[in-house]
């Protein structure tokens, strides 16, 4: 294996300098519990790895305009402890906190979770659910980018040389809100979605919805924003019929492969029973949060 140069700068401008100083063969180092994997399994091989834990913003939860800034680098168990996150987007935390065991939450990151592009990746659906977006820094500044746009497929992200994800930043959540996160694996714990999905939705006074949400995990070659499934709650009271809908045109945007977790059939049936479910989850939350 050739020799690895490792940076750790204290700076978003110096992380930017660092990876473009790789010449697109640099890798960002956040919890790591996905690169160190695929780097002893050799399927990557950098020039230059840049380790951003040691730039205090990446590291900080901040309320930013009513909602929040999550640093790039904070860890599954530091967002966790975070009890007004919790309280806002108890369904992000909900797939957050999925992803492996308590050893890797306090490691593994959102940001790396993003980052590594996998169709399956349960932290980003409700990301995705919550209208999340994510400011990104490069050799020509900072931008934003949606959630949903970054992954373009597995293992491939809309981010350009020398970019790196600075802050996932969420909105305000506001009264009569709420969300949730669900997925199906072959056993209890620790193992990589089969289907996952996630609804954020709002309730006006008299209790109709006026905004919804849908996302769905490991049916596609990317996290998916189902703008249908939402719609389909929208001017309702989230009942049978309405959910019926969310559930139809959540399996209608399946394009699932067949592999040894589960079939093209099964996938696209469990998303929108699990679609269905979570919608049902964040109603109840919605209803408690007035």
């Amino acid at each position: 294996m050739a020799e690895i140069q490792y940076a750790a700068p204290e700076t978003v401008a110096a992380a930017v300098k660092a990876l473009a100083a790789g010449k697109g063969r640099a890798k960002v180092l956040a919890g790591g519990t996905d690169l160190l994997v695929q780097l002893r399994a050799g399927r990557i091989s950098p020039d230059v790895i840049v380790d951003i834990k040691k730039i205090p913003e990446l590291r900080k939860v901040k309320k930013d305009k009513g909602g929040f800034r999550v640093g790039a680098a904070v860890s599954g168990q530091e967002l966790g402890e975070n009890a007004d996150f919790r309280a806002d987007w108890p369904g992000v935390l909900e797939g957050f906190e999925l992803i492996g065991s308590t050893q890797v939450q306090g490691r593994a990151s959102l940001g790396g979770n993003l980052c590594n592009g996998s169709p399956a990746a349960d932290g980003v659906p409700g990301l995705i659910a919550a209208g999340a977006t994510v400011t990104i820094a490069g050799p020509k500044g900072e931008r934003e980018e949606n959630v949903e746009d970054v992954v373009t497929g597995p293992g491939q992200t809309s981010l350009k040389a020398g970019e790196f994800v600075v802050s996932i930043n969420l909105p305000k959540r506001g009264k009569r809100g709420g969300d949730a996160y669900l997925r199906f694996i072959p056993r209890t714990e620790m193992d990589i979605a089969v289907v996952g999905a996630a609804v954020s939705l709002t309730l006006d006074a008299k209790g109709v919805c006026t905004d919804a949400r849908v996302s769905l995990g490991a049916v596609a070659p990317r996290p998916l924003l189902v703008k249908a499934a939402g719609k389909a709650l929208v001017g309702t009271k989230v009942d049978d019929a309405a959910l019926d809908a969310l559930a139809a045109a959540a399996s209608a945007a399946c394009s699932p492969i067949d592999d040894k977790r589960g079939t093209i059939e099964f996938r696209t049936k469990v998303a929108g029973v699990l679609a269905r479910r979570a919608a049902l989850i964040a109603l109840e939350r919605a209803r408690n949060n007035a």
